[in-house]
């Protein structure tokens, strides 16, 4: 039996300052309803619409239309219209401040979060744009109706629960025993049987070398892969269509090797790159991603005797349009 997906719950979710729909968390800063940075009546813009398309069609030369090609989003931009409203004047510099501080250009992407019906979503993205007017009304009581534009280069969005599957080496089972002396039966076995255990280790994990990985979005999620030693030539297969990740490498029962997708990096204990260690049949990593819905994954190794203590935990959040 398959090990399913679980929520990873060591980790600090994007969005975690929301409590309430409509609310916006950029970095530590949360603008929206009940806070000091209320979001406009236009809302936001960009956030559910389709990002423009690069489409890699080639037009054809002697009849009608084209062949169809590659389709790949560009960054997608999210705009808004924040009031920065300070209770009180004593509190203008406090929450001006605060925006300034949260909204700045040091370049490095962050989550942006946005609650709707319920549903929080985030994608990473930095401050492509800011404009604070400084007219009277911000002089004299601090309120200021700002306009804040994101950039997110990854035009996916994201679910706020980082989820994960695990699985353990495949561990034959020693089979049921055939009594030699008869009984009061006769030859023969007696009920219960016992079966063995999925989990032998006890890490929670199965021992059946499989585990199903569940991206409940609309787009391919690009997962975090960790195999832990001790294993040699560890291979994660996808079922669905064959395509694996394999490496050339030998860990030990302290080694992790971790793979990222969608940056395309092998990293043997969080340093080391072991990118070279892929083997002829492994696929290039970035193109081993979740779609939606179940994915069947198998670990295997070149160990004559698997470890029981070696396994493979993959993680994802579900990918949305």
């Amino acid at each position: 039996m398959a090990e399913t997906t679980t929520t990873y719950a060591y980790e600090t979710a994007p969005g975690s300052l929301i409590t309430r729909d409509g609310q916006i968390q950029w970095a530590g800063l949360l603008m929206g309803p009940g806070t000091p940075y209320e979001i406009d009546r236009t809302g936001i813009t960009g956030w559910d619409d389709l990002p423009t398309l690069d489409s890699g069609d080639v037009s054809r030369p002697d009849r009608h239309g084209a062949w169809p090609g590659a389709q790949w989003a560009q960054s997608r931009l999210v705009g808004a219209t924040v009031w920065l409203l300070p209770r009180t004047t004593g509190d203008a510099l406090a929450v001006s401040t605060a925006f300034r501080d949260a909204t700045g250009a040091d370049g490095a992407e962050d989550w942006l979060a946005v609650r709707l019906h319920g549903e929080t979503l985030a994608v990473r993205a930095r401050i492509s744009r800011k404009v604070v007017p400084q007219d009277r009304s911000y002089v004299v009581h601090g309120a200021s109706k700002t306009s804040l534009q994101w950039t997110a280069t990854d035009p996916r969005r994201f679910g706020a629960v980082l989820r994960e599957c695990r699985a353990h080496l495949p561990v034959p089972e020693p089979g049921l025993l055939w009594p030699e002396e008869a009984g009061e039966g006769g030859l023969g076995l007696r009920w219960p049987l016992e079966w063995g255990v999925a989990d032998p280790t006890g890490t929670g994990a199965n021992a059946s070398g499989s585990c199903t990985a569940v991206n409940a979005g609309s787009a391919t999620a690009h997962p975090l892969i960790e195999f832990r030693g001790p294993v040699r030539r560890p291979t994660l297969t996808r079922l669905t269509d064959g395509r694996q990740l394999q490496y050339d490498i030998v860990l030990g029962p302290q080694d992790v090797l971790g793979v990222d997708t969608e940056a395309g990096t092998v990293l043997l204990n969080g340093t080391a790159s072991r990118l070279y260690t892929a083997t002829a049949a492994s696929a290039p990593e970035q193109l081993f991603g979740l779609a939606p819905g179940a994915t069947e994954l198998a670990f295997r190794s070149n160990d004559t005797t698997p470890a029981p203590e070696a396994s493979v935990t993959v993680r994802w959040r579900d990918a949305h349009w």
